[in-house]
């Protein structure tokens, strides 16, 4: 079960994915896990107050290779990398997208939670 949101950066229309296959993706690209990552990046993230919160320059690093990662999965014909990809922004806004992308995952891991438990009840496994 995949989950699809658009999400205007710059003034462009962008198109994120999150499905089952996002954490091997990453995993296989940035040989980093990006359940911890994202769980990371939400508490380095003040919800009240966004604009301040102090991410440092790896925490910003990984948010662009995860919303990259999706981004790619939704749409194969953006560029290869995260910085060519990231070159076609003027500016690209952590503390816009970074809440979107959690609200995509989170979606995307409760309706995969549900499946277990459905397919569980349904096998009797």
């Amino acid at each position: 079960m995949s989950m699809k949101k658009n999400i205007t950066i710059d003034g462009q229309e962008v198109a994120f994915k999150a499905s089952a296959a996002i954490p091997r993706i990453y995993r296989m690209r940035f040989h980093r896990d990006i359940y911890k990552d994202l769980r990371d990046l939400e508490k380095g993230i003040d919800k009240n107050d966004p604009e301040n919160s102090n991410l440092d320059l790896f925490s910003l690093e990984m948010f662009e290779n995860i919303a990259y990662v999706m981004a790619k999965h939704a749409d194969p014909s953006i560029p290869d990398t995260p910085e060519e990809w990231l070159d076609s922004f003027n500016t690209f806004s952590i503390y816009q997208v970074l809440p979107q992308i959690i609200e995509l995952w989170g979606l995307n891991t409760q309706t995969d939670v549900q499946a277990k438990k459905n397919f569980a009840r349904l096998t009797g496994k």
